[in-house]
């Protein structure tokens, strides 16, 4: 082996950390008896030294490399006591990643028995002594660069956001003006025609599913799939090497630069709730080697078995104040070098779950909002995990906002025509005011969305009462079976004109549902042009046409819809206001700021279950003097039933004039004076949205 000199080094930087005399290392263990950090030939294959870091300061190991070099290949290998029913899994011959490490080189082989820490034939009792180096990627030491300025950033007010999820890969690699060569690349987000595309939509985010890297699982693997989604986190630092284009690690940040000059901010979906360890039958590749008693949450006198409250197999431990670190660096290394500008926390309550449950004012809440980095940038809560207390839709402090996933259920079912959900709707529109309107949190608290990655896509919820998932090799077992969707009278495709109009009618209901409410709205990438997934709700595991993005497919009308109602959205701050509004009288024009209007002019009948006919009248705020004006006005017009209906416009002020501006049941109708009508035909199983405009 080659020989290399290793001094104390320093435990301040954790990871690996260039300087000019050559590398630092520091890793924490707080039960590890030794670390050793192993050097590797540049095929990643031959192993050219072996080092004891020197010195241990508390519970961080850490050693000085001298003359390393950037590009240099490592992993870490821990000596310790194997000892399940203590919670320790220490195996010297598995080979750890860093969980500091900023790249990472070559492949993981997830069906290999070598990954496993305990004996494929002995059990649980006794480690395994094979070598998993063969197995698993190197770590690559790589310099940090420069950081980034903030104000090289958009810096959207979260009431002017409009998110768009997306994932890499899915987004472009059908796309026949992405170059190939760029298709499924991070660089391909940052295509002259993606750009186009997400600022002809007004997006002024992308929430981009996992790009940390991650593992397949070995099971999907024999069954010829993969973890296409990327909830499988592995590298907190690391980008998933499967999306590099041909700038590599450079290639992410001149992307997150491109977005940012279009006007578009960057957030990453991110899984630190979990990690692919998995469960107690799971690999040995980080966490579990480095110091398995102190990563995970392991079960009360039970330590051999893991807390999963993620439904993954395991459960990281933000409780304690180093796994609490590795989570906040790796946030503020993001911001800071890479340039994103906010997160979506996967599983959010996991995360701010310490030992009596959900608390928003713990540990991981409290550090997190205190940060001086990341207090500046946008954070979402999927507010639930499956542990006990799990939901908490509503219970996060602010500056979170929280994926609002009863939006996208009462605006499916009132489309549907479920009895009672015209009240439930009424509570949407305005940005779930019951839920987040305490402890001065803003509309905006609500991302509202009526689909995600998770589910079927907007189209599918019109096509289909089923899901079909047989494709993820579970005989259909796996997925949500209650999807509250309607095929309005056909499973699947079809040609049938009545059908298709149907389902054309129902997209643009939902739609212009979700851009005509208050709070934060959330496109899934491909709902603007009617992408479907054959039914699958759960394409997780679909890396092939059916998880991706059909541009081929487009529908060139729905897209063009969509462009209509995001401009009308842009237009009128009074449908995406920062406060809540309460039908306060404004001091401007002595008006309610909001008010709910029956088609008659009359008052709505909230008692009656099958209401399904109302109007939403807007203005600006009155608890924000000033920034209302009496000619911003929009009426929104809801008619659930298979019938027209007349409806009475309130009286315009002098000098102003309602138009027509949006009509679901009839995409292309221009914007039209409605020259002082009182009357207004609004169209069976649609809606009509008016705005007032002054008389020039």
């Amino acid at each position: 082996m080659t020989e290399y000199s290793i001094t104390a080094g320093s435990p301040e930087i954790m990871g690996a950390s260039v300087d000019e005399a050559g590398a630092n290392f520091a890793v924490f263990s707080e039960n590890a008896e030794q670390i050793d950090l192993c050097l590797y030939a540049p095929n990643g294959v031959r192993e050219i030294a072996r080092l004891p870091l020197p010195e241990r300061t508390g519970a961080i190991w850490h050693g000085h490399v001298a003359g390393l070099e950037p590009g240099a290949l490592y992993g870490f290998r821990a000596h310790g006591v194997w000892a399940p029913e203590r919670g320790h899994r220490f195996n010297p011959a598995k080979l750890l990643l860093d969980p500091y490490a900023r790249a990472l080189s070559g492949p993981f082989d997830p069906t290999s028995a070598l990954l496993i820490g305990h004996d494929p034939v002995f059990g649980e009792g006794v480690r395994s002594n094979g070598d998993s180096a063969p197995a698993v990627p190197k770590c690559v030491l790589t310099p940090d660069p420069e950081p980034y300025g903030w104000d090289e950033r958009p810096n959207t007010p979260w009431e002017d956001t409009l998110i768009y999820e997306a994932h890499v890969k899915g987004l472009t690699e059908l796309h026949p003006e992405v170059p190939e060569a760029l298709r499924g690349t991070y660089e391909g987000l940052a295509c002259p025609a993606i750009i186009e595309h997400l600022t002809s939509l007004g997006a002024t985010a992308v929430e981009l599913l996992p790009v940390h890297a991650f593992m397949d699982d070995g099971r999907l693997l024999m069954m010829g799939l993969r973890n296409y989604w990327g909830y499988n986190s592995i590298g907190f630092f690391a980008l998933e090497p499967r999306y590099f284009g041909p700038n590599g690690i450079d290639g992410f940040r001149k992307t997150v630069k491109t977005l940012h000059a279009a006007g578009i901010e960057v957030i990453l979906d991110v899984v630190y709730n979990h990690t692919a360890e998995g469960d107690h039958r799971g690999p040995t590749v980080s966490f579990r080697g480095l110091d398995n008693a102190c990563y995970y949450r392991l079960q009360q006198g039970r330590s051999r078995r893991y807390v999963n409250d993620t439904g993954c197999g395991n459960t990281l431990n933000t409780a304690h104040p180093f796994v609490l670190r590795l989570v906040l660096d790796s946030l503020r290394w993001w911001v800071e070098r890479m340039g994103v500008d906010g997160f979506r926390f996967d599983l959010g309550t996991a995360l701010a779950r310490e030992v009596h449950g959900f608390n928003a004012e713990g540990g991981f809440l409290d550090a997190l909002r205190q940060d001086p980095v990341l207090n500046r940038v946008k954070l979402i809560a999927e507010p639930w995990d499956i542990g006990p207390g799990g939901y908490q839709l509503g219970g996060w402090p602010p500056p979170f906002a929280e994926w609002n996933d009863q939006f996208r259920d009462t605006a499916r079912k009132f489309w549907r025509r479920d009895a009672h959900a015209a009240q439930d709707l009424a509570e949407r529109l305005l940005g779930s005011a019951g839920l987040f309107d305490k402890g001065g949190r803003r509309a905006w608290s609500s991302v509202n969305f009526v689909a995600c990655h998770d589910g079927f896509t907007l189209a599918d919820v019109t096509a289909y009462n089923e899901k079909h998932n047989a494709a993820n090799g579970e005989d259909n077992r796996d997925g949500h079976g209650d999807n509250h969707s309607d095929n309005c009278g056909r499973e699947g495709p079809t040609d049938d004109p009545v059908v298709m109009e149907k389902r054309g009618r129902r997209r643009r209901n939902l739609l212009a549902t979700l851009l005509l409410s208050q709070g934060a709205p959330m496109l899934l990438a491909g709902d603007e042009i009617a992408n479907s997934q054959s039914g699958n709700n759960n394409a997780y595991c679909q890396d092939n046409e059916i998880g991706w993005v059909d541009w081929p497919n487009a529908d060139a009308d729905l897209l063009a819809f969509t462009r209509r109602l995001t401009a009308f959205r842009r237009r009128h701050g009074v449908v995406r206001q920062s406060l809540f509004l309460h039908g306060e009288t404004r001091p401007e024009d002595g008006k309610p700021d909001v008010a709910w209007r029956a088609f008659d002019g009359g008052a709505v009948d909230w008692r009656d279950p099958t209401l399904d006919r109302f109007c939403l009248l807007l203005r600006g705020s009155a608890e924000a003097p000033g920034y209302a004006t009496t000619e911003d006005a929009v009426l929104i017009a809801f008619n659930g039933r298979g019938e027209p209906a007349s409806l009475h416009l309130p009286a315009a002020p002098a000098g102003c004039v309602w138009t027509r501006a949006l009509d679901t049941a009839d995409a292309d109708a221009p914007v039209t004076q409605c020259a002082g009508e009182a009357l207004q035909e609004v169209f069976a199983d649609s809606i009509a949205a008016f705005a007032l405009e002054r008389i020039a």
